[in-house]
């Protein structure tokens, strides 16, 4: 048999090891969260991008949420002002705010709705604040160290989520187009809140009741922090999950990311992931692998 027809094999034999989560995946719902070094890459964009039709074409329903912090703080220090972040939170105040409107859902967020389309897809861009996608609170900052009489540091006009009306998601996706949503919320007074992607994701996870919540990130996954050294961690449950942010071995700009898998389990998603978005075609190797490739967190 020659190396061509083995080739051939090979590739037969990765479609059939795909075949029985094509067919349990069929008609769910999977939220992915798009953000960090991986939306600087444009191959990285592009590869993301592919998965989601191919997902599509087969019958799952892809929803993009997407942050775009490096684009933000790119931005912030043209303008002279310095990013401030509080447990991965970014602190924001009115101009900032008026930035990260301008950069998440005019820039970020078309641009990659003009690559779905490029590539075939059909796509649509939305922010919280469109139908009422996503209701917001202001949100509270953590306690001050060394304070005793509660002070807690002011984050500005950071949203947390109160309600979710997934009604738009449900009209574009049964109507054969793929929602690419920037995280921007509305407050109560019709104010524009910035809010974590990953928390974005996370809550509308539940709303959906999606088969799967995916974070992409530029990490392999989640690490356990003991001092100076990482561990990487293949599949950890929610409740180890705690264990290590108490213990603050999950630090910074994860605890986001895994917050929103934490929600997300305990609203019902059966199951998380985080995974390297720089890696080509990471989705579906998380996906439709037995093996994967990143963190998958169960309850």
């Amino acid at each position: 048999m020659n190396q061509e027809a083995l080739q051939s094999i090979q590739k037969a034999e990765v479609l059939l090891e795909a075949l029985p989560y094509m067919r349990a995946y069929s008609g769910k719902y999977f939220i992915v969260k798009y953000g960090g070094q991986a939306m600087v890459n444009s191959d990285s964009m592009e590869s993301v991008i592919v998965d989601l039709i191919l997902l599509q074409l087969i019958g799952v329903k892809p929803i993009l949420v997407h942050g775009g912090g490096k684009e933000v703080d790119a931005v912030m220090l043209r303008l002279g002002k310095e990013p401030q972040f509080i447990d991965g939170l970014r602190v924001t105040d009115d101009e900032t705010m008026e930035i990260v409107e301008m950069v998440l859902t005019g820039k970020v967020n078309k641009h990659l709705v003009s690559l779905f389309n490029r590539q075939g897809g059909r796509a649509v861009g939305l922010s919280g604040r469109d139908a009422a996608l996503i209701q917001a609170r202001r949100k509270e900052g953590p306690l001050l160290e060394g304070k005793t009489d509660g002070d807690r540091a002011d984050l500005g006009r950071v949203g947390e989520i109160f309600q979710v009306n997934p009604e738009i998601v449900h009209t574009l996706s049964d109507n054969g187009y793929i929602p690419v949503i920037s995280s921007i919320g509305t407050g109560s007074n019709g104010e524009s809140l910035n809010i974590n992607a990953d928390h974005v994701a996370g809550e509308l996870a539940v709303a959906l009741q999606a088969e799967k919540l995916i974070v992409m990130t530029d990490v392999e996954g989640i690490y356990e922090v003991n001092g100076d050294t990482r561990e990487f961690i293949s599949s950890i449950t929610r409740h180890k999950i705690r264990d290590l942010i108490d213990q603050r071995k999950i630090k910074g700009g994860m605890i986001p990311k895994v917050e929103s898998c934490l929600l997300a389990l305990d609203g019902g998603v059966r199951r998380t992931h985080i995974i390297d978005g720089r890696v080509p075609h990471s989705l579906l190797l998380e996906i439709f692998t037995d093996a994967g490739i990143g963190t998958m967190v169960t309850r």
